[in-house]
């Protein structure tokens, strides 16, 4: 094996001392030097293994309050020298420098304090300056050194211990640098996004944990999913979450949030193909199925309430990728483990964030997340006829419904309940079209029934198909130059609109 080095010293300072005692053991027992700081020098101590004050190395004790306790050419310099270059090599005889061949840094913890609600102070107590240069320096020369840079390396670098005997090729000292880079870029990048507020000027995210797909949306397409999924859901049950199921969870998990109500909402490809709102939780599901239960084949299922054993045998007759609850009685679980691939989900209470992005053409697009829901009194009636309390529950509904759907999009419903929708369309009234045919091929009678669009109508075209099939209160943004198109043929035909003033598009 090419590059072979032996770990002879080591310099250790670290916050968090859990699972490095083993660590600590295994280096003693090969007889390597140990360096350390502070704290971490009392607690290898306390295991009665030798250590060596990185103090009594500088001859400078930690000062200001133990901002500055490795920054010394003692320390960097036996970090830094190559060990095949002759004036490096000189010049640590020359300055009496030791040469460190293993860097084990745990940085303080930044993102863990900031998420505590602490001071400002305590926040900038918690950058780290030694450690972060530590990890850079070691990361640097890997030709010669071996950094570790977090603690969930330790069972990685405990194996190399056991397996090489304290021994490291080129190809590992890389591989643990490559992840040093990672550590303190993620590290700085936080620290950058606190300084910079909600809308920074310059575009930085990171995310330290990542899982393989098995592909992305097609079996061609490569697919990595970075992020904490297990903060947000804990896996009851099924096969491996993919990328496409990633994309219908998000888009359920927006739809669901909709609702305070007792809802069921049935996804396929990212919009609703079913959802009701209803006194009990089995109802619920029927009438959401009822909205297009040919989509519903492989759909991803999310309600906001616990799923009882009612429900989960009604559902369970279908076939379905994944269901999604705050909770499942041990029934309703059994029931729907009865599908060895079937995906259940329990979602936990865990924050989103109130901004998103995607990648466009070669950069990236940032913006809020739609977080506006219209509530009745913000509705504003430009008819004579105004809706009925009814129809307006029926009006936030669709309405609701509408902005968790991928534009052009055409909400019809009634009773709350999905009657059809038409979505991503390229014009408004092919997607009124295509609703009004949905939901007549299941049945659906739609005299009474409400409309809902994401934009304003810039014809009067949508209103008059959608009286002509019954359909007699709309709900729309406004903003058209021929609003007053649409108003008066509503007027002229006994029909109530409201307007909301605010765009739901979804792109």
């Amino acid at each position: 094996m090419s590059g072979l080095k032996k770990i002879k010293s080591a310099l250790i300072s670290v916050y968090h001392k859990d699972k490095l005692d083993l660590i600590v053991q295994k280096l003693n027992e090969l007889g390597v030097t140990i360096y350390s700081t502070g704290g971490t020098q009392k607690f290898i101590s306390d295991l009665n293994v030798p250590v060596s004050a990185v103090e009594d190395l500088t001859t400078y004790p930690s000062i200001l309050g133990g901002r500055v306790k490795t920054l010394h050419p003692k320390v960097f310099g036996g970090i830094l020298a190559r060990r095949e270059n002759k004036g490096d090599q000189e010049q640590l005889k020359q300055y009496e420098i030791p040469e460190i061949d293993l860097v084990i840094v745990d940085l303080y913890p930044f993102e863990e304090t900031v998420a505590t609600g602490a001071s400002e102070a305590d926040i900038i107590e918690k950058i780290d300056i030694g450690g972060i240069a530590l990890i850079r320096g070691a990361a640097k020369n890997f030709n010669d050194v071996l950094i570790v840079s977090h603690r969930g390396q330790y069972e990685a670098l405990q194996a190399l211990l056991d397996e090489k005997g304290g021994e490291t090729s080129l190809d590992d000292r890389k591989a643990f640098a490559g992840e040093a880079f990672a550590t303190s870029s993620h590290y700085d990048t936080a620290i950058y996004n606190y300084f910079a507020g909600e809308w920074p000027e310059n575009f930085r995210a990171s995310q330290n944990e990542s899982k393989s797909l098995r592909y992305g949306e097609n079996p061609h397409q490569k697919g990595v999913f970075f992020g904490k999924f297990d903060e947000m859901f804990e896996q009851l049950h099924g096969k491996e979450i993919s990328y496409n199921n990633l994309l219908d969870i998000d888009a359920a998990v927006s739809l669901i949030d909709e609702y305070d109500d007792t809802t069921f909402a049935i996804l396929k490809h990212n919009n609703a193909c079913g959802c009701a709102s209803r006194e009990n939780l089995v109802e619920a599901w029927k009438d959401a199925l009822a909205g297009d239960p040919v989509s519903a084949f492989g759909g991803i299922l999310i309600t906001n309430r616990e799923v009882d054993a009612a429900t989960a045998a009604e559902a369970n007759k279908i076939f379905f990728e994944v269901i999604i609850a705050p909770a499942y009685s041990a029934e309703a679980l059994e029931i729907l483990e009865s599908k060895k691939n079937r995906i259940i989900l329990i979602r936990k209470e865990a924050k989103m964030s109130d901004v998103q992005f995607r990648s466009v053409l070669n950069g990236v697009i940032v913006q809020e997340k739609d977080r506006k829901r219209e509530v009745a009194e913000e509705l504003q009636p430009v008819t004579k006829k105004a809706p009925t309390a009814e129809q307006v529950e029926d009006l936030l509904f669709a309405n609701r419904l509408v902005k968790q759907s991928k534009s052009n999009t055409i909400v019809l419903a009634k009773g709350k309940q999905l009657l059809a929708s038409g979505v991503g369309e390229t014009s408004r009234v092919d997607a009124l079209k295509h609703a009004i045919e949905k939901a007549k091929s299941f049945g659906f009678d739609l005299k009474g029934a409400v409309m809902s669009s994401d934009a304003f109508f810039p014809f009067a075209d949508s209103v008059e198909i959608a009286h002509n099939e019954g359909i007699d209160c709309v709900i729309q943004p406004g903003g058209s130059i021929r609003d007053k198109d649409s108003i008066e043929f509503c007027d002229a035909h006994d029909m109530a609109m409201v307007v909301t003033g605010i765009r739901h598009f979804k792109h």
